[in-house]
């Protein structure tokens, strides 16, 4: 009887945190979030950080994985990429993310970002994906809600968003401009591992 309620509550345990989508892995080895709830599509999100990446721990629960791109080029900063996912339906459309992204780059002739960044539509392993590219003076929160802002001029934002049954997870990017350029083959191919099953 006792052994019977332990599996059970073991069982429980086990199937809550499935469904918050669990992750766990290492670089260059496959990562898969697993999710199984009565209002959520059930299956698993899986992709592949490149070699060279540096998997670090999440500072959210918000945060499914967290890498840093070690500098390259001169650069005195690494690159940080932070694949987000926020539940089914959560999170902001896709345009509106992108736009958000976009706002977060400041040229220094004043021009408007939008005209500078280049956008691309495609379907990765069935999945669609939107991507982002855009260069400039780099200005965000520090954290949400802080009024603090940073300022990092000669910087370079890649961002995805990835559709798939569950809801988006949203891959952004950020780093110097050469760290950026030196793992943009990466980058694309961390977008290109993503599969839903």
């Amino acid at each position: 009887m006792i052994k019977s309620k332990v599996f059970l509550l073991v069982f429980v345990f086990a199937l809550a945190a499935c469904s918050k989508g669990t992750v766990s892995g290492t670089t260059g080895t496959q990562t898969q979030a697993t999710t199984s709830s009565p209002t959520q599509a059930s299956g698993n999100i899986s992709f592949t950080a490149p070699d060279g990446w540096v998997v670090e721990k999440t500072t959210s629960n918000m945060r499914v994985a967290q890498y840093k791109l070690p500098k390259n080029g001169g650069d005195t900063e690494d690159g940080s990429l932070v694949l987000y996912y926020f539940g089914q339906g959560q999170g902001g459309g896709t345009q509106a993310n992108i736009d958000r992204w976009i706002s977060q780059i400041h040229q220094a002739d004043g021009s408007d970002s939008k005209d500078k960044a280049k956008s691309e539509n495609l379907t990765v392993n069935g999945l669609k994906v939107t991507m982002i590219d855009v260069s400039g003076t780099y200005s965000a929160e520090m954290s949400p809600g802080s009024g603090d802002f940073t300022s990092k001029p000669n910087y370079r934002l890649r961002g995805a968003v990835i559709e798939t049954p569950k809801g988006s997870y949203f891959a952004k990017l950020t780093g110097p401009e050469k760290t950026i350029s030196h793992w943009d083959q990466a980058f694309r191919d961390y977008i290109n591992s993503f599969q839903f099953k």
